[in-house]
């Protein structure tokens, strides 16, 4: 299992560009990620993010376009990533066509309305295989910074230094 999971990370974080996100920041999620105990069961195979209708998506990695049209009548757009990681899209208006090679940032469509959400969202989605994940994970992890706790604390750093 340990195998599995290292694996996984590190597929994930080959597959995707730093600071690469499918919607401009910030990102707001209004539904989160909450996988079924089973393939058939309830659950939600992906995360929800606010944005306005007509708002660019684009792709988090490198790929090819797996799918891109209408599934039960709204648009869907799905790339396959490298190492087989497959991200979807919708509601969108796909820009690109299925086989085309997209590149880590590329406006690949635009948001379109949809009655997966009371309010415009993107519902964004990850899998490996038939298992899906949360796609949140490819999204860049900010980098610590330490900070002093007060302005004192900074200049009587600053003056030991010396």
């Amino acid at each position: 299992m340990t195998t599995l999971l290292l694996t996984l990370l590190l597929t994930l974080a080959q597959a995707v560009a730093p600071g690469t996100r499918p919607l401009p920041p910030p990102l707001v999620v209004t539904r989160w990620w909450d996988p079924p105990p089973t393939p058939y069961a309830a659950g939600h195979r992906g995360v929800d993010l606010a944005a306005p209708v007509g708002a660019d998506i684009r792709t988090v990695g490198p790929g090819r376009v797996h799918h891109a049209g209408p599934v039960a009548g709204r648009g869907v757009l799905s790339l396959t990533l490298p190492g087989g990681l497959r991200t979807t899209y919708e509601p969108v208006r796909p820009l690109v066509t299925e086989g085309e090679e997209v590149v880590a940032g590329q406006v690949v469509a635009t948001l379109a309305e949809g009655p997966h959400c009371s309010r415009p969202c993107l519902h964004w989605g990850l899998l490996s295989g038939d298992t899906y994940l949360n796609p949140l994970t490819l999204l860049p992890r900010p980098t610590p910074r330490l900070l002093p706790l007060d302005g004192a604390a900074a200049g009587a750093a600053e003056g030991a230094g010396g």
